[in-house]
């Protein structure tokens, strides 16, 4: 199964350079049915890599341009009278797809947002009285804009917690940048082949739940994430004044399917805290709500994890 992982990433790196922890993200989310919200300013290649990551496995991939006037009917369909039989049929929307790409989520409205969770929670959509199952594997990419940009808007916190992993995602180094604009300027692009499938997604899914986990390294996830509710008991006094609420329960549940999968793409049939630690901001970080006076010293969530896995004991 390693080698079929090896050839998902070689495909999406013909067209894509660097990036590594994005593309990890993103496979971690598929083996994992979590769901990856993306932060980074545009032209970062978002959408070129889920539509590799797309090709790659065979998968049907669509792509939705979120802003303020769009409805609920836009993204999962609706029902819409035939007046050539007299009656309505249901036109369905574009979330009936394995891969779907939620481009600048928050520029939409909450009635939008709210539609899109149930998909994502419940894997399945309901227009007008019938509802209907999203086929497996499903996984929604959003993506962001840094909220400073104009038009942006801060997601709701419930809507943030239904996401496994929020990636925030930078510019590339010097080196990388030349070998993106050498690629372009010369059209040598690399065309994407299939390489694996639904199937063997499948099969990975299973064999990451072979992956064992220590009792030990259990009790760490847990502490890591009671850390940021109860610091004070966990020996971060000063953190304390900048977490307005900690992690909720989806985030120990989080934690503990990405680090296996973490753990898995490393080759290794057990987890290590490293396969911890390598993941936790991106588990973490969009589930710890920080108090004003954390936003008033420009203090960030990212600052709070590392000190939390500075201070919990590693077993």
């Amino acid at each position: 199964m390693g080698k079929t992982i090896d050839a998902i990433r070689r495909e999406v790196n013909k067209v894509v350079v660097g990036q590594e922890k994005m593309i990890d993200g993103l496979i971690i989310g598929l083996i994992c049915d979590g769901h990856i919200l993306l932060e980074g300013v545009p032209g970062l290649a978002k959408t070129t890599t889920v539509n590799a990551l797309s090709k790659a496995l065979g998968l049907s991939f669509k792509r939705v341009q979120f802003t303020p006037d769009l409805l609920p009917s836009d993204i999962i369909g609706a029902e819409i009278y035939d007046p050539k039989n007299n009656a309505f049929r249901i036109k369905k929307g574009p979330v009936f797809t394995n891969l779907l790409l939620a481009d600048e989520i928050n520029r939409a409205p909450a009635k939008v947002q709210s539609a899109l969770l149930e998909v994502m929670q419940e894997r399945q959509v309901t227009i007008g009285d019938e509802s209907f199952r999203i086929d497996p594997p499903f996984l929604v990419m959003a993506t962001q804009n840094p909220v400073e940009q104009e038009g942006a808007y801060n997601l709701p916190e419930a809507q943030l917690d239904r996401f496994m992993m929020k990636l925030v995602i930078g510019y590339n180094t010097p080196e990388e940048e030349l070998e993106i604009a050498r690629r372009v300027a010369n059209d040598a692009l690399g065309s994407i082949e299939t390489v694996a499938s639904g199937d063997d997604i499948a099969s990975i899914k299973e064999a990451v739940k072979q992956v064992h986990i220590d009792e030990e390294v259990e009790k760490y996830i847990v502490d890591l994430v009671f850390a940021t509710r109860k610091p004070k008991e966990h020996g971060l006094e000063s953190v304390e004044k900048w977490i307005m609420y900690g992690a909720s329960p989806r985030a120990s549940i989080d934690l503990y399917k990405a680090s296996r999968a973490q753990a898995y793409l490393r080759g290794k049939d057990f987890v290590t805290p490293v396969d911890i630690a390598y993941v936790a901001k991106e588990v973490l970080r969009h589930r710890i709500i920080m108090s004003y006076e954390a936003e008033a010293e420009e203090i960030s969530s990212d600052v709070v994890i590392d000190k939390v896995l500075a201070t919990v004991p590693i077993p």
